[in-house]
């Protein structure tokens, strides 16, 4: 249950971050919307794709020296199809390759910082959990 509660937060925190910079650069509520579920949406599509490519990709190179590079490939690969669509779906929606441009650069960066930290909250409340032989399942509804 502790692992679903986080996923769900994690979710929540990525399209926050979506969300802000979206509003932030476009100055629209509607827009920052738009880009907290679309952008997400396609990426959870595009992932599964994704994967079962570079797993055929691991798979044949694996008794290789490329097995290290291609999972290094896949993971610039995925930062390279993550700020693809982010950029997609600003540009879609404003017009302007700068906004997408923008957008595609920064969401990244602060997922990248912002989620260790989120992680990291998480795991404090694990041990703390853990420590008092409390679980999620007993505490009170809110």
């Amino acid at each position: 249950m502790f692992t679903a509660i986080k996923t769900f937060s994690q979710v929540i925190t990525h399209m926050s971050i979506a969300f802000g910079l979206a509003y932030l650069l476009t100055g629209s509520l509607a827009l920052g919307g738009l880009a907290a579920i679309i952008e997400p949406v396609i990426n959870v599509a595009l992932l599964p794709l994704h994967e079962k490519a570079w797993h055929a990709i691991r798979r044949r190179h694996a008794a290789s020296r490329l097995g290290l590079a291609a999972v290094a490939g896949e993971k610039l690969s995925q930062t390279g199809m993550h700020m693809g669509v982010a950029f997609a779906v600003i540009y879609g929606a404003t017009g302007s390759m700068a906004f997408g441009g923008l957008l595609a650069v920064l969401e990244p960066i602060c997922n990248v910082i912002v989620l260790p930290l989120h992680d990291g909250l998480w795991e404090r409340l694990r041990g703390k959990f853990q420590g008092h032989g409390a679980s999620l399942g007993k505490l009170a509804p809110l």
